[in-house]
């Protein structure tokens, strides 16, 4: 199906299922499991698709439904594209709360890093007590 799309940032899920042709329900099965999906989300909690969440959704849809592919295909497929298509559809997507979440994961295993140290120190003591 081929639509032009209206010029704007975002679009609501009954856009973008009329876009498409694939059923809000099944939109919202596909970003459970297609990370790459991953609409914002407005502070009302809807939907906000941008046009490279489109595009990746057409390219989901033609994976399984023409290609045949299963979604674990699929999802394989779209990740084995990597720095193509699909990572260039979706760079937009990288939202706020993607980036506070970096930090967060990043300041995680930066504690895990200090914990780890202090163990290692704490068995090295150990060993060298057990060896004297």
């Amino acid at each position: 199906m081929s639509y032009e799309l209206p010029q704007k940032l975002f679009y609501r899920i009954q856009e973008v299922s009329r876009i498409t042709g694939v059923k809000p329900s099944v939109l919202r099965y596909w970003e459970s499991e297609f990370p790459l999906l991953n609409p914002e989300k407005s502070p009302s909690d809807q939907r906000r698709y941008r046009p490279g969440d489109i595009d990746l959704v057409r390219r989901i849809k033609e994976l399984l439904y023409e290609e045949k592919f299963t979604i674990a295909g699929a999802r394989r497929q779209l990740e084995a594209e990597g720095n193509g298509r699909a990572a260039r559809r979706t760079a937009p997507v990288r939202s706020r709360r993607t980036r506070q979440t970096r930090a967060i994961e990043r300041a995680d295993l930066e504690r895990i890093a200090r914990q780890l140290g202090c163990v290692r120190r704490e068995l090295e003591d150990l060993q060298a007590f057990l060896a004297g």
